[in-house]
């Protein structure tokens, strides 16, 4: 066998690699940006050139507009049916023409696929894309931009579908050693005042203009494709509603979407936090165990890694659960396993039991198969009077997620106006799936939630279930104030599920006569919540705006899109008409169209052997102790043979997103085989596998955490870093399920003081110590971590809830003299009921 290269092979012929540059303009206007991107092409080689390009894209991202500059001649791009776009394009390059394919991937909305066929020698290129997307809410009131800078492999089911999909692999070089640069130069506009700009990569110094309603952006020299690009805007005004009203365009069909004006609704309702009246609900958590959650959370903080995080996680969720309801918790990789056969009833003894579990638990079940656990949770007896409530934690390496959409959303169960088996999904570390993150959620009626960077886990999986604890928003409806022959057809599903501190825009195409310009609108969003009534309305000018780019009609249409596509070869044929319809009217892609432009004024067809050339990726820290070495098992790698260019779309990464040799989450073998036999069906050569029976040893090391660099042996559970010597998570490991604590040497430990001292200063002897601790370890908390409250708010209310059902009217005497023996400053208030 012949051993495959540390650093990749840049083309077969050895020579430099096409992609020169990739250049974003970004265009941040209130919560919308609007994205420019260009790759520069250059073919060094002597033989005429075809280049793939494969890069992640926020699933909320409206693709809108593909061109090519080949020296110096624009040609643009044409939306067109996918099947017929391909074809076109096969012909053209078999003719000798010259031509561009830009398409979303079959089975996933947020990964595309850039062809660039026949690039003479000598030629240059600059591919240039634009689209637009909505900008995520943080917690703390901040819009959220990221220019991925990973895309991890994604898992192939063995029964995964033909014809489409981006399977093969490019080769992973140090990020240092990236042969192309990235610059970014990023414009931040608002009515209201920008209070900060924050970056994760170094930056220039950031220049404020016009009161600060506006600010510049641009990353500074040298940037390392080792991370994600994330800018974080801070306004002054961000949670006031508002309505925003774009002009259609003037030549285009009456009544069509690109001729209407279309206006974009943004609520901020402001929902009380509201108890539930009882206790309910069935809490499954489905947790990733595949073998890409050996990687560090981050590239900065390598110290600890995702299976450690998600088990610190699944032990803050586990004490956090209310008394009286069911819970579960299944593991998956390529294949699945339940802590219960059936979900338990929450209590002391399921609650031990599912924590010795957790503790032991290892990302040790191979590749990433959702699908199939999660039609085993949706296959199980509902629970009378317990409404499902899933989470998801996944890195987000799963290739078939319209399927695993599909299924989320057939097992719904809606009631009314609102879902009763709802999905909160969390999207862990950099490269998670937007598609599958986001796409759960939303046909479940849950929320997402992308850990990356330093952010902990633990905070965002908190929130979540606090929000699973609310009581239902019911009865919600959206209501238009409109003058007469005005009316608004709504684009978007119309609203079913609000939670608190959520954000809400929907779209809609304004059908009619436009009344003069100082007329106005009224707009109204009601719900109930506890049998109370609550409404936000907020009125607006009529008077639309021009916007050359038509940026709110695009996001209506990819709005629109979003509820009907379900992938290239599974959306039913009634909705496919109605997504082929908008798609193509608005020129916005999606799994049924893709752009392509063909240049035929070439003074003949290009002549002589096409060179296929995969564009490298950066590696970074993870895929750096995957690096290929003398140590590695001989067959790590199966050895790809072609005769033909066109063999399929080769991942590699835009924005240096990066498609590791070794997929940490690795397909097995004959998954392998068979899906790059599909692909030969589009028009690829021959292929040859050698020493195949290896790839399946290599499948088992990769497994077992067992991986080799520069010939020395490294087992990955030896970077686990451990964190029990964490105060805050010693103390809530002791917390018992009825949400008290026992006064013994452990908490003393925690509390940093004598258990002797702490059972002498019991004010009242004839009180339960527990109750005495359990005031102790509450106040202890509001010392030592009061900015973590997000983290521990709802072991604190069942803590609360027990002293006060427990201690009777001793209670407040338990609390004075606690504050008093820990000398603290808490108000005593905290422990009201």
């Amino acid at each position: 066998m012949v051993s495959p290269p540390c650093y990749g092979l840049l083309t077969r012929q050895k020579e430099p690699v096409p992609l020169k540059s990739i250049s974003v303009t970004l265009s941040i206007r209130e919560f919308v940006a609007g994205v420019s991107a260009t790759l520069n092409y250059e073919n060094e080689g002597k033989d005429p050139l075809e280049a793939f390009f494969v890069f992640p894209m926020d699933e909320d991202s409206a693709v809108h507009s593909f061109e090519a500059v080949v020296d110096g001649k624009k040609i643009v791009a044409e939306l067109q049916e996918k099947s017929e776009a391909r074809t076109n394009y096969e012909n053209a390059i078999s003719q000798g023409h010259q031509a561009f394919l830009l398409e979303e991937d079959d089975q996933a909305g947020d990964i595309f696929s850039c062809n660039v066929g026949n690039l003479p020698p000598g030629s240059k290129a600059a591919l240039t894309l634009k689209y637009v997307q909505e900008l995520p809410l943080e917690a703390d009131g901040a819009l959220r931009y990221v220019l991925p800078a990973i895309l991890n492999p994604r898992y192939q089911l063995s029964r995964g579908s033909e014809g489409g999909g981006l399977q093969m692999k490019t080769p992973a070089v140090p990020s240092k050693d990236v042969p192309y640069t990235l610059s970014l130069a990023a414009t931040v506009s608002s009515q209201h005042a920008i209070k900060s700009v924050q970056c994760s990569s170094p930056v220039n110094p950031i220049e404020y203009l016009d009161d600060k309603t506006s600010a510049q952006i641009s990353l500074a020299d040298g940037h390392k494709f080792d991370r994600d690009v994330e800018l974080l805007v801070y306004y002054s005004e961000v949670h006031t509603p508002s309505v925003a009203v774009e002009m259609g365009v003037p030549a285009a069909k009456l009544d069509s979407l690109m001729g209407d004006p279309s206006a974009m609704v943004s609520f901020y309702p402001n929902i009380p936090e509201a108890q539930s009246p009882t206790a309910c609900g069935e809490f499954v958590f489905l947790m990733d165990r595949s073998g890409s959650m050996h990687c560090p959370m981050n590239n900065q903080n390598p110290s600890q890694l995702r299976i450690q995080a998600a088990k610190e996680t699944l032990i803050w969720l586990l004490k956090s659960l209310p008394v009286g309801c069911y819970f579960n918790i299944f593991g998956f990789g390529s294949s699945f396993e339940s802590f219960f056969p059936e979900s338990v009833k929450y209590t002391q003894d399921t609650m031990e039991q599912a924590l010795k579990r957790v503790k032991s638990m290892d990302a040790d079940l191979g590749g990433t198969e959702i699908l199939e656990p999660l039609k085993a949770i949706y296959s199980r007896t509902s629970i009378p009077g317990h409404p499902l409530q899933l989470f998801v934690f996944t890195d987000g390496e799963v290739n078939d997620t319209f399927s695993v959409i599909r299924e989320v959303k057939s097992n719904g169960q809606r009631h009314r106006l609102f879902y009763n088996r709802r999905c909160f999904s969390f999207g862990i570390g950099e490269g998670a799936s937007t598609s599958l993150i986001k796409g759960i959620a939303r046909a479940s009626g849950g929320a997402a939630e992308f850990i990356t960077g330093n952010e902990r886990m633990q905070s965002k999986a908190l929130r979540a279930l606090k929000r699973s604890l609310q009581p239902v928003v019911e009865d919600v409806s959206l209501s238009w104030d409109l003058p007469a022959g005005l009316s608004a057809k709504m684009l978007s599903p119309e609203p079913s599920v609000i939670f608190r501190g959520q954000r809400l825009i929907v779209y809609a195409q304004l059908t009619g006569t436009m009344p003069p310009a100082e007329a106005t609108g009224k707009v109204c969003l009601k719900y109930t919540l506890q049998g109370k009534q609550f409404e936000n309305q907020v009125a607006f000018s009529l008077q639309p705006k021009s916007d050359a780019n038509l940026t709110i009609h695009r996001l209506a249409a990819k709005s629109f899109i979003q509820t009907k596509d379900m992938g290239f070869e599974e959306t039913p044929a009634n909705d496919k008409k109605e997504v082929l319809k908008i798609s193509m009217e608005c020129g916005v892609i999606s799994s049924h169209t893709a752009f392509i432009a063909i240049n035929k004024d070439l003074n003949k067809p290009l002549q002589g052997p096409l060179t296929r050339s995969d564009v490298p990726s950066p590696m970074l820290f993870a895929q750096s102790m995957m690096m290929c070495s003398p140590g590695m098992p001989s067959g790590a790698l199966f050895r790809v043979c072609c005769s033909s260019p066109r063999m399929g779309s080769a991942p590699g990464p835009m924005f240096g997103a990066s498609a590791p040799m070794f997929g940490a989450s690795a397909p097995k073998s004959q998954t392998r085989l068979k899906k790059m036999k599909r692909f030969l069906k589009r028009g690829g050569g021959p292929i040859s596998v050698k020493h195949q029976p290896d790839v399946e040893q290599y499948d088992d090391c990769y497994d077992s955490g067992e991986m080799s660099r520069e010939g020395s042996s490294i087992d990955m559970t030896d970077l686990e870093t451990n964190h029990s010597d964490d105060p805050l998570v010693q103390l809530i490991s002791l917390q018992k399920a009825d949400g008290s604590w026992d006064l013994n040497e452990g908490l003393a430990v925690v509390l940093g003081m004598s258990l002797g001292d702490m059972q002498a200063a019991l004010p009242v002897k004839s009180v339960d110590s527990s109750g005495w601790a359990t005031v102790l370890a509450v106040i202890w908390l509001h010392d030592k971590y009061k900015d973590m409250k997000c983290e521990w708010e709802l072991l604190e209310r069942k803590a609360v809830a027990w002293i006060h059902s427990h201690a009777g009217s001793a209670a407040d005497g338990l609390v004075k003299a606690a504050v008093g023996f820990l000398k603290s400053s808490v108000d005593p208030a905290v422990f009201a009921p």
